[in-house]
């Protein structure tokens, strides 16, 4: 802040006197009485003093200084400033302002008084250029107008650059407002500087909406940047609005109209129009209004895509019109790539380049070259054709006379920007010439011609290279040569080192000697050289006839190369101790010729003739050398072809000769042969009629004084195969333990390579059952023989099984594999001794088995008629009941069998004897059947019931009579089966049989209910009479008949255990020893046969 004081000049002088004299003690009282009489007089002084002066520049020379008069100030009031540090330099202003000088940088002193007013107090200031603000005067628009079809506003103003005193960096701030409420909608800065002289400066820029749209305004403002200058800078005012508006016509339009722009822009849309629009859309897609001043309206779109080439389409729609524009966007050219130059004649340039890539934009929108020279300072343009993008263009520039470097420049460019290229090029290093023409050739001999051609240009000033492909069967040759290029574009060269009588195919190409490309390829040219003398005689070889009389000599047809052309014939002839004896001329393609001649040594010529003359002859020996000690080898072959090898032998003085043929053809064996040096120890023999599994014959032959002796002859395989066919073999003969199989060879042409043996296979197999599937299966009941001995056709297989079926298999096999199999089924004869041992010994067993049991069955009898057919006891010994013991005490022996849990039934006795009194035991009733009581009243005076006691036989009475049985005391059970029946027996007839209780009854003959019983038991009452056995063993049950298997039968027949009496139920005791255990068994259909031995 500025300091002001104020003072008052002589106050100041009575204050320092006082103080000067004062002595006293009332020094300090009247001190303190003049402080506060100055203070009065300050303030007084300050209410009528100017005050806040402040600075300000505008051009950094003069300071425009202003202050705030004192109250007391009135019109006409003038004021003076002075600048103490200026040498008391004063400026007086009727304003409260006034422009001063600028000042050195530091403080001073700055006073202000009112002039012709006495009393007034002065103000005083501290001046600093820090408190000095630098604000630049208000910048005046020159001009502001605009291009509608770009959309840019362009600026023009001055910068007065003649106030400053120095350079200085100025900063212009230009602010674009839109529509009529003036929205800012752009702030931009501008850089410029003064130089101290007043400049015009010119600015643009593009709106993102068309200026048809709406109204724009422009302001700007400056700020001044003075590095030397320490105080406060500021912006200076904004300048006065500057308007652009489009005046329309009576047609509404859409803007922009048919813009281009780059793909991935945003683009505005605008419709100038007095109608109110209801929408809008680009392409398909519809887009939302943004309403401007009035009816207008616009639309933003934000990364447009690539246009069709007829361009996006841009519609508004309003209630009655439909308004619109066309939008092209694309891309701006491409920097050209591959940019090449190079000429064909050294007459004209071509320089081709990529285009890059596509801009979308076609028309009068697309992509424009323009080729430029810099060194001549021509150029030529691209006419356009429209053609593939991918494809490269090219322009054609004439070349100068006398220069070679070239320095072009390839411009692009379409309405969104452009691309250049450039390339520095020696164009004597760049040629690429054209493909040569009008090839000919001409003979110079039969192994050199003359090739000339066009080659279209002017190379004089150059050399060419050229390179000649010559190509004949089988083998091709480039020769490069270099030749002085000429202007007539005529060229021609000799060929030499070229064969006589070939077929050449010539073709050529050419480049500059220094090298770029090669042109492409000529056409061919085919030409046959000359024939000439065949270099060489035919390649000969004899043999003999199979019966020795004739001489059959073969040659092989000369080579090309060799026969130098057409083989028209050939001379053969035979001379002995060099004296022609025979010449015979032998047609070609005839290449053989049969000679009768003797044993002698003669020595065959062979000459081969064509149209300019005869072949060297080519001799050879008739004689062959014997050779005693020779044998037949073996070799296999390796690949195509067959090794041989052989020992040296100095005394072989011409060469060796190998001889092979098909060992399956005829006498003579020929096929082909092969000559090798006499210094050679092997050869290997390759043909293209070599096959696989065939035999071939190899001889080698060596020349010795002109005679040939054969040396090896050997059999092979190129390479050998599994036979095709299988060994045929019989079988001879068969015995009962054996087979005798024989086989024969099989043929050469078959077996396809060397035999190693016969593997015979034999199983047990009936015909269709069995397969045998070779070693390899593993099967352990199969039996192999492998067969290596090739003299063996026979083998006896032994140690087989008589009247057995045998598959038998035989293969042969070689080093390439194994051939098929064929099998047979034999059945081996049937073995006579073992049948009859068969026989005999199941005989001899049975007999000894018969003979050992005969004997055990015979020493245990006694055991077996126990076991299975035990003694029936005698009805007079059995004591089946227990009488009492004084109806029994007559018999001290008699035993009774208790019946336990029988229940004894009525006994009724019929007579007695005189000696036994009637006994009348107590009756014990069956409750099964009991007898009414009318019966019992009917019945005799004799009759009584008793218990069971069985009379005492003394002996036994074979045939007992009638009389006797009369006589006799017997005792009948009457209930012992009835009581086992479904229903009693009826009293009739039980009356009208009387006998019928006379001696003992089977149980089966007891229930007699028919009259048919009755008869049979009248005609058997003879046998009735004491004991007699049940005969009825099928009715035997071994059950007691107490059982319930026995009270449940229906059967009427039932008898109950066996062997027991017919008047019991119980089993009888064993006769002999009444501790054994008792029989459960049945009886045997084989008891009669041990029944000997007496009852007892």
């Amino acid at each position: 802040m500025m300091n002001i004081s104020l003072r008052l000049r002589r106050p100041s002088r009575m204050v320092d006197g006082k103080r000067m004299r004062m002595t006293s003690s009332f020094q300090w009282l009247l001190l303190t009485f003049i402080l506060l009489y100055l203070m009065n007089q300050v303030n007084s002084q300050k209410r009528g003093a100017p005050r806040d002066l402040k600075c300000i520049t505008n051009n950094l020379q003069v300071w425009d200084c202003s202050w705030k008069a004192p109250s007391g100030a009135g019109h006409g009031t003038i004021y003076e400033v002075c600048i103490e540090s200026r040498s008391h330099s004063c400026y007086q202003s009727e304003k409260t302002n006034a422009k001063i000088p600028a000042l050195l940088p530091g403080d001073h002193e700055i006073t202000i008084n009112r002039l012709y007013d006495f009393g007034n107090p002065i103000s005083k200031f501290t001046l600093n250029e820090k408190n000095v603000s630098l604000i630049p005067d208000t910048p005046e628009i020159l001009n502001l107008s605009a291009d509608f079809s770009t959309s840019t506003l362009h600026l023009k103003w001055n910068d007065r650059g003649s106030i400053f005193p120095r350079h200085l960096n100025v900063i212009w701030e230009v602010k674009i407002l839109r529509k009529e409420n003036t929205e800012i909608i752009k702030l931009v800065t501008h850089n410029t500087t003064v130089n101290g002289k007043d400049t015009v400066h010119h600015w643009s820029w593009a709106s993102d909406m068309p200026l048809e749209c709406t109204t724009h305004s422009v302001a700007i403002r400056c700020y001044v940047d003075d590095p030397h200058f320490s105080g406060r800078k500021e912006w200076s005012d904004w300048s006065p609005l500057k308007n652009i508006s489009w005046s329309p016509d009576s047609q509404t339009k859409v803007f922009p109209q048919d813009k281009v722009i780059l793909v991935g822009s945003d683009i505005t849309f605008c419709c100038v129009t007095q109608e109110k629009v209801l929408s809008a859309q680009i392409g398909q897609t519809n887009c939302p209004l943004i309403h401007l001043d009035g009816e207008n309206v616009a639309i933003k779109i934000h990364n447009i895509s690539v246009s069709a080439n007829s361009g996006t389409n841009v519609v508004f729609t309003t209630e009655d019109n439909i308004f619109g524009t066309v939008i092209f966007a694309g891309y701006p050219p491409d920097i050209p790539q591959k940019l090449n130059c190079e000429t064909y004649d050294l007459k004209e340039i071509i320089c081709t380049w990529n285009p890059g890539r596509p801009t979308a934009l076609v028309g009068p929108r697309n992509t424009s070259y323009t080729l430029f020279e810099s060194f001549s300072g021509k150029y030529v343009k691209f006419k356009r054709v429209e053609a593939p993008t991918n494809e490269s263009y090219q322009l054609f520039f004439q070349m100068r006379p006398n220069q070679e470097i070239y320095n072009f420049t390839l411009n692009a460019r379409n309405p969104l920007g452009r691309s250049e290229s450039t390339i520095l090029v020696n164009i004597t290093e760049k040629v690429y010439p054209r493909i040569p023409t009008s090839i000919k050739v001409k003979d110079i001999n039969s192994t050199a011609v003359i090739l000339s051609w066009h080659l279209p240009g002017n190379f004089a000033k150059i050399k060419l290279l050229c390179q000649i492909e010559i190509n004949k069967t089988n083998s091709v040759q480039e020769r490069n040569i270099t030749i002085r290029g000429v202007e007539n574009s005529s060229y021609l060269v000799a060929v030499d080192q070229l064969n006589p009588y070939t077929v050449y195919t010539f073709r050529i190409r050419c480049s500059a000697e220094t090298f770029w490309k090669w042109s492409k390829w000529s056409n061919e040219k085919k030409y046959l050289t000359t024939e000439a003398i065949p270099s060489k005689g035919p390649d000969t070889w004899r043999e003999w006839s199979s019966d020795g009389k004739n001489l059959i000599i073969y040659w092989k047809p000369l080579p090309i190369n060799e026969a130098n052309g057409k083989i028209l014939s050939y001379n053969v002839s035979c001379s002995l101790d060099e004296e022609t004896q025979s010449l015979s001329e032998i047609p070609d393609p005839q290449h053989k010729a049969e000679l009768q001649l003797d044993k002698n040594d003669y020595i065959i010529s062979v000459v081969a003739k064509n149209s300019v003359g005869s072949s060297p002859p080519s001799k050879i020996a008739s004689m062959e050398i014997p050779n005693d000690d020779l044998k037949v080898e073996q070799a296999v072959g390796m690949g195509n072809g067959i090794l041989l090898t052989w020992n040296y032998d100095p005394s072989m003085t011409c060469d060796y000769v190998i001889k092979w043929c098909n060992s399956s053809r005829a006498e003579p064996c020929l096929m082909d042969w092969k000559k090798v040096p006499s210094n050679s120890t092997e050869a290997v023999i390759e043909s293209d009629q070599f096959r696989p599994g065939v035999r071939y014959n190899f001889f080698l032959y060596g020349c010795r004084n002109q005679g040939y002796q054969l040396l090896r002859s050997i059999i092979g395989y190129i390479e050998e195969l599994a036979p095709i066919v299988a060994p045929n073999f019989t079988v001879e003969d068969t015995s009962a333990d054996s087979i005798l199989v024989r086989w024969e060879d099989i043929p050469v042409e078959e077996l396809r390579g060397f035999l190693r043996g016969y593997l015979f296979y034999f199983e047990k197999g009936e015909r269709d059952t069995s397969k045998i599937r070779g070693l390899e299966s593993g099967r352990s009941d199969i039996k192999v023989k492998n067969i290596t001995d090739l003299s063996q056709k026979t083998l006896r297989i032994a140690d087989l099984q008589g009247k057995t079926s045998y598959h038998l298999v035989l293969r042969a096999y070689t080093d390439g594999g194994m051939g098929p199999e064929k099998s047979m089924f034999v059945v081996t004869k049937e073995n006579s001794v073992g049948l009859i041992i068969a026989i005999l010994i199941p005989v001899a067993v049975a007999v000894i088995v018969g003979v050992v049991t005969s004997i055990l069955c015979y020493r245990k009898r006694e055991w077996i008629k126990e076991t299975f057919y035990p003694d029936i006891p005698n009805p007079e010994n059995c004591k089946a009941l227990q009488f009492q013991k004084s109806v029994c005490e007559g018999n001290s022996a008699l035993k009774t069998l208790e019946m336990n849990p029988c229940t004894p039934n009525n006994v009724e006795v019929l007579e007695t004897r005189s000696a036994v009194p009637k006994i009348e035991d107590t009756e014990i009733i069956s409750p099964i059947a009991e007898r009414p009581e009318e019966s019992s009243d009917a019945e005799p005076e004799n009759h009584v019931v008793v218990s069971y006691c069985p009379p005492v036989i003394e002996e036994e009475i074979p045939n007992p009579g009638v009389d006797e049985a009369g006589g006799t005391s017997q005792v009948i059970y009457i209930d012992v089966q009835s009581m086992y029946q479904p229903q009693a027996k009826p009293e009739e007839e039980q009356e009208s049989d009387p006998v019928g209780g006379a001696g003992y009854k089977p149980q089966m003959h007891l229930p007699i209910t028919s009259t048919v019983e009755d008869l049979a038991a009248d005609a058997d009452l003879d046998k009735t009479a004491g004991y007699r056995p049940q005969a009825n063993v099928n009715a035997w049950n071994l059950v007691s008949p107490d059982s319930p298997r026995s009270t449940d039968s229906n059967s009427e027949i039932v008898s109950f255990g066996s062997p027991c009496s017919i008047n019991s139920r119980q089993f009888l005791i064993p006769p002999k020893d009444e501790d054994s255990p008792k029989s459960n068994g049945g009886g045997w259909s084989f008891t009669n046969f041990f029944q000997n031995k007496p009852n007892d």
